[in-house]
C-alpha cells in the first residue's frame, strides 16, 4: 500500500536555511504534500515563499498571526489529507530516503506512536536531542542520564523516551488521538510533552537512526534572552502538568524558579 506524508514547516523568520528545507521536501518523493505555517517573515522570504508555493503543486502555505510553534503545526495538520505527517524545522533539510525506514518502524510500533530521525550538525555529529530518555525534573537538574547521543548509534530502530520535534514522523490517526501539540506552549519542551503523552497512553517512541537530516539550528532572527525565557515557561509547565503526587508537585514549585537561572547559567 502507498502510504502518503504532508510535510509540515512552521517559519518564523527563520533566514534562508528555509529555502534549503522546502526545496529538499519539494525534491523527495516521498513527500507527497508540504503545507507551510507562516508564523511571520520580512517581505524579502513572503514573497519568495509566495512563488515557492505556486511553483510547487503539492505546496501550500497557511499565514497565522504566531501562535506558536505547536499550534502552529497543529493548524498545518488540518489541512492535511494523508496517513502520516512529518513534522520538520524550517532550518531543517532532509536526506532523501530517509522517510522510508520511519513508515517502516511505524508500522509495527504500538499506537499512538512516533518515530523520531537521526539528526547531524554542520560538522556531521549527532544532535543531542534526537534521542533522550523521557524528561524529567531530575534530569533536568543534572540528576540522571537525558539524552543519548554520546552512545553508539543502534543497529535499527529502538524504543526511547523522547525525540527531537525537528524532525519525527506520526501516523495523522495517533497525532489526532493524542490532539496534536499542547498549544500552551508557546516554543521548546512541546516535543518531551507529547513523546511523555504517547507512552502515558501506551503507545511508542522510536529512534530511528537510518533517517537522516542535518539541522542547522538557531537560525530564526530572534534575541537569544527571549528564546531562554520561552524555554523556561515551557519548562516550568511541563514540569507541574507531569507531578502526579503531593510531594512531587512541591518540589516542582521550589525548583522552577531555578530553572531560568540554570538555562542562562548553560548559555
Amino acid at each position: 500500500m502507498t502510504r502518503t506524508v504532508t510535510a509540515l514547516v512552521v517559519t518564523y523568520h527563520t533566514g534562508p536555511r528555509l529555502l534549503e528545507c522546502l526545496h529538499a521536501l519539494k525534491g523527495d518523493p516521498d513527500v507527497t504534500a508540504i503545507v507551510i505555517a507562516n508564523n511571520g517573515n520580512p517581505p524579502g522570504m513572503q514573497a519568495w515563499l509566495t512563488g515557492f508555493v505556486a511553483s510547487t503543486p503539492k505546496a501550500r502555505q497557511l499565514d497565522l498571526p504566531n501562535p506558536g510553534f505547536g499550534a502552529g503545526i497543529n493548524a498545518a495538520a488540518r489541512l492535511a489529507a494523508s496517513d502520516h505527517l512529518l513534522v520538520i524545522n524550517p532550518d531543517c533539510v532532509i536526506k532523501r530516503g530517509a522517510l522510508g525506514p520511519m513508515v517502516k518502524a511505524l508500522e509495527s510500533a504500538k499506537s499512538p506512536a512516533i518515530a523520531g530521525g537521526r539528526i547531524f550538525d554542520l560538522q556531521g555529529r549527532e544532535e543531542r536531542g534526537a534521542r533522550r530518555e523521557t524528561l524529567t525534573l531530575p534530569r533536568a537538574l543534572g540528576f540522571g542520564r537525558w539524552t543519548l547521543h554520546h552512545l553508539p548509534p543502534p543497529p535499527g530502530p529502538v524504543p526511547v523516551g523522547s525525540i527531537t520535534g525537528a524532525f519525527f514522523l506520526v501516523r495523522t490517526q495517533d497525532f489526532e488521538a493524542l490532539g496534536g501539540f499542547d498549544e500552551g506552549y508557546f516554543i521548546h519542551v512541546e516535543d518531551a510533552d507529547i513523546c511523555r503523552r504517547a507512552l502515558e497512553a501506551g503507545g511508542s517512541v522510536i529512534y530511528v537512526p537510518g533517517a537522516g537530516a542535518l539541522h542547522y539550528g538557531s537560525t530564526s532572527d530572534v534575541a537569544s534572552d527571549i528564546v531562554t525565557q520561552h524555554k523556561a515557561k515551557s519548562l516550568a509547565r511541563y514540569f507541574r502538568k507531569f507531578a502526579r503526587a503531593p510531594l512531587e508537585r512541591l518540589i516542582v514549585e521550589l525548583a522552577i524558579p531555578f530553572i531560568g537561572l540554570a538555562l542562562r547559567l548553560r548559555r
